[in-house]
């Protein structure tokens, strides 16, 4: 089954609007991580850690991040990493200027 894409990054931006009280406090955190370089994002739409300090970090963000992909995969019956993908997209297009990117053919690019 194909995902359809801009109904797919609405259900998923309305996802992760709801996954936490705290949203706007875990973005800006995760925003100025990326900014300082200390947090990468990959291009399967989970985030990298790229210093050690941020690893705690990465892992809850990551964890998050799964658990919507996981449970919007089983609604639209596609595998949760075709739904990472999708959502890896949308982060590189709303990421602050200087976030770096893991690539699929494992280069960093910087934005």
């Amino acid at each position: 089954m194909v995902l359809h894409g801009m109904k797919m990054l609405r259900v998923l931006l309305v996802a992760l609007a709801f996954t936490s009280i705290s949203a706007a406090s875990w973005a800006q955190d995760l925003d100025a991580l990326r900014s300082s370089g200390a947090v990468g994002e990959r291009y399967d739409g989970l985030a990298v850690a790229r210093d050690a300090s941020a690893a705690s970090f990465v892992a809850s963000v990551n964890a998050q991040r799964s658990k919507i992909y996981q449970e919007r995969a089983a609604k639209e019956g596609v595998p949760a990493e075709q739904v990472g993908m999708v959502y890896g997209k949308e982060i590189r297009g709303k990421a602050p200027a200087g976030t770096w990117f893991l690539l699929q053919d494992g280069s960093w690019a910087q934005k």
